[in-house]
């Protein structure tokens, strides 16, 4: 039997309703806890860590026995208690130094884990003294390395990182708050069987310079180093099940865009459309119009009507008709008669 949590006044009852499932999830919150075998350098790590990731944190400050890949019931508690999806544990051992599992939870229950452990070779942010990025802004990531497309591995770290400093999901777009940047990189390549090299992560803050370049001017950007800078070893990894994975792509069908028939969307967001029609019978088009609606070349005189009807009369007529000239009419042949008769005859004429 499910068991059902009824509110007892308005406080728990909005409390939860932001823990019931939406269309559109919330900003994930991430929750680092201290191991039973946290120190020092694991607690500066996760508070940089976390100013990262500010306003979505909540930190623990005293230390959990918690042991995630033999029992994960505590992080689940954790994680159904504070309403956070993302954990972050910091734990140090002889085997495993100074020790960073990153877990992510769906539905309250493990979803994948890795273990990322911090080498000597560290700076935190205090280190570079230099001003920060303001809280709350979006990062923008980098990849290095074609393992983190092709290996399954980098592809979980990758997915991983991508998912913890995702931020809020919005369409607006302000230049000025690209701040800076967060680049995940891989030391050096290798091969199949061999040992999975360290992965390098750096964050860097972006600077503005007045430049022309060409007759117009454009700004040049520069990157600076702020902090922190860590590498990283891989530990071990649990990935999801198969059910859990494909439980957890799923996508409400109120999200899915509906194909509509003959319509498509060019390159420049344009929405273009194909009508189809039938063959035109010709034979029923309307020609016929008023003559009011007719224009004035259309309209021919009655004078000009009376002239073609008798050029149709003139073609028509019979060729042994008399020619309408009369007898004043001399032809040649009159004139060679003439000449032949005699000069008396043409006198008494």
């Amino acid at each position: 039997m499910i068991r059902t949590v009824k509110p007892k006044n308005a406080r728990s009852k909005r409390a939860l309703d932001k823990k019931e499932a939406k269309l559109v999830e919330n900003v994930k919150k991430a929750l680092f806890v201290p191991g039973q075998t946290s120190n020092k350098l694991l607690h500066d790590l996760m508070i940089d860590l976390s100013a990262l990731k500010k306003p979505d944190i909540k930190r623990f400050e005293r230390k959990n026995d918690v042991h995630p890949f033999e029992d994960t019931s505590k992080l689940e508690f954790f994680s159904e208690k504070n309403d956070c999806s993302l954990l972050v544990l910091g734990t140090n051992s002889k085997k495993r130094r100074n020790n960073l599992t990153f877990i992510r939870t769906f539905g309250y229950k493990i979803y994948d884990m890795i273990e990322l452990m911090v080498l000597e070779n560290y700076k935190l942010l205090n280190d570079f003294k230099k001003l920060t990025f303001n809280v709350g802004l979006k990062p923008m990531f980098t990849f290095q390395g074609a393992a983190f497309d092709t290996h399954p591995v980098y592809k979980h770290i990758k997915s991983l990182f991508m998912d913890f400093f995702r931020g809020e999901t919005t369409d607006l777009q302000d230049v000025a708050g690209l701040q800076h940047v967060i680049s995940l990189s891989i030391a050096g390549d290798f091969q199949e069987g061999e040992t999975l090299p360290n992965v390098l992560f750096r964050v860097y803050k972006l600077k503005t310079y007045k430049s022309e370049q060409g007759g117009r001017k454009l700004p040049r950007v520069e990157l600076e180093e702020i902090g922190p800078r860590l590498d990283f070893k891989i530990g071990r990894i649990h990935a999801p099940s198969a059910d859990m994975e494909r439980e957890a792509m799923k996508r409400a069908k109120q999200l899915e865009l509906r194909t509509i028939k003959n319509v498509e969307t060019d390159s420049m967001g344009d929405k273009l459309g194909r009508i189809h029609l039938g063959k035109q019978d010709l034979n029923k088009l309307q020609t016929r119009k008023m003559k009011g609606l007719k224009s004035r070349f259309d309209q021919t005189d009655a004078d000009e009507e009376e002239y073609l009807e008798d050029d149709e009369a003139y073609l028509n007529a019979d060729d042994n008709e008399e020619d309408s000239y009369g007898e004043d009419f001399v032809t040649a042949d009159d004139l060679e008669e003439d000449e032949n008769e005699p000069a008396t005859k043409k006198q008494k004429k």
